[in-house]
C-alpha cells in the first residue's frame, strides 16, 4: 500500500540518506533508517495501519484465531489489529522472564490456536521468526507473520521459506522508493543507488 509508504515518509519514520549512509548495529552501511515506532503517536496513521493489516489477515489468513505482538514494537499494533478483528491477543517477550514462571508469552494462549505474529518491520526476519518459535513452543499454531514494512532483503524470503512460515507486509522497500520519488524526497539517480543496496547490502558502496 503506497499510502502507508507516504505516511512513513511524512512523519520521518523512514529516513533516506544514500550519500551519507547510516551504520546498523551489525556494521552494515545502510542508506535507509526505519523507525516505525513513531507511528504510534499518529492516530490517523496507526488506524490506517491497523485496518490495512486487518484486511490482509482477512484475505490471506481467514482462519486466524489469535493475534500475537512481538516485544516491543509489535505490541501496540497487534492490539489495534486484534481490536479491529475482534480477536484475542497475546504478546511475545524477546526472552523468557528470569523470575516467576519464566513465561515468554503474556496473555491467554490456548494450545493449537491459529496465530498471526505481528511485527513493525522485517529486515532478515530473524527476530520475528524467534518470536514465532517461542509462540509455537507455548502451543500456538503460527500460520503467518504480518508487518508494516519489509526491506525486501534477499535473505528474508529464504529465512521464511526455511521456517515454513508465510508472511505479508502492508508496504515494502520498492513502494517506499516509488513514493519517495513521487514526493521529491529523493531523485531517480538516488533511487537506483538505493535499489543497489537492497540487492547487495554488504557491497553496494564498492
Amino acid at each position: 500500500m503506497k499510502q502507508t509508504a507516504k505516511d512513513l515518509l511524512k512523519i520521518n519514520a523512514v529516513k533516506l540518506s544514500p550519500k551519507e549512509p547510516f551504520t546498523w548495529a551489525s556494521g552494515i552501511k545502510s542508506p535507509i533508517y526505519c523507525d516505525n515506532r513513531l507511528t504510534i503517536s499518529y492516530p490517523e496513521i496507526r488506524t490506517r495501519i491497523a485496518k490495512g493489516i486487518a484486511e490482509i489477515i482477512k484475505e490471506k489468513f481467514p482462519e486466524t484465531e489469535m493475534i500475537a505482538g512481538t516485544a516491543t514494537a509489535g505490541i501496540p499494533h497487534a492490539a489495534w489489529i486484534a481490536q479491529e478483528l475482534n480477536l484475542p491477543m497475546v504478546y511475545v517477550r524477546s526472552k523468557p522472564k528470569d523470575h516467576g514462571r519464566g513465561k515468554q508469552i503474556e496473555g491467554v494462549l490456548e494450545k493449537g490456536q491459529k496465530t498471526i505474529v505481528i511485527d513493525d518491520l522485517l529486515s532478515t526476519g530473524g527476530s520475528v521468526l524467534k518470536a514465532v518459535k517461542a509462540a509455537e513452543n507455548e502451543g500456538a499454531d503460527v500460520i503467518g507473520v504480518c508487518a508494516i514494512f519489509s526491506y525486501q532483503l534477499p535473505s528474508v524470503n529464504g529465512n521464511f521459506e526455511k521456517a515454513g512460515v508465510p508472511f505479508a507486509t502492508l508496504t515494502n522497500y520498492t513502494e517506499l522508493l516509488e513514493a519517495a520519488v513521487e514526493e521529491s524526497y529523493i531523485t531517480k539517480e538516488e533511487q537506483e543507488l538505493l535499489h543497489r543496496w537492497r540487492e547487495d547490502p554488504e557491497n553496494w558502496l564498492d
